[in-house]
């Protein structure tokens, strides 16, 4: 699996360890995220998204990939609170991915603040090559 400037997605073979990014072979764990709310209630979801993601950064329990997709893309795009967050959690070593036909269909292709641009080959992939996938 590659990302869109054609580098590995975790090229290196470093174990995990606490506070960073999981490498290797078989990598521990991918996270998508299928909205921007946590739950289904919206004024609360956006906070307790937003909180989700600085819980992760402060603890330094880190995913090797995230993907958003769905409403999801609006993190990575529009919602002013959460890309400082995830663009903190992407220097950290994280890879992060927003679907393009989901950038697509809310026309926010040229918005994207946070990573890069990813298919539907990252989820599929991303079966194979993680121990973990968690959806959110």
């Amino acid at each position: 699996m590659s990302n869109e400037v054609g580098r590995p997605c975790g090229a290196s073979a470093a174990p995990h360890a606490a506070g960073s990014v999981q490498q290797g072979a078989k990598r521990q764990l991918m996270l998508i995220v299928g909205s921007d709310v946590l739950g289904k209630e919206e004024p609360i979801g956006k906070v307790l998204m937003k909180g989700f993601f600085e819980t992760m950064k402060v603890h330094k329990q880190l995913p090797h990939t995230i993907l958003f997709l769905n409403a999801g893309v609006r993190l990575t795009t529009t919602d002013r609170e959460t890309i400082p967050i995830l663009k903190e959690i992407e220097a950290m070593g994280v890879e992060v991915y927003s679907c393009g036909t989901c950038l697509k269909h809310y026309e926010l292709e040229s918005s994207l603040q946070v990573g890069h641009r990813g298919t539907t080959n990252h989820i599929v992939e991303g079966l194979q090559d993680f121990d973990k996938v968690v959806w959110i």
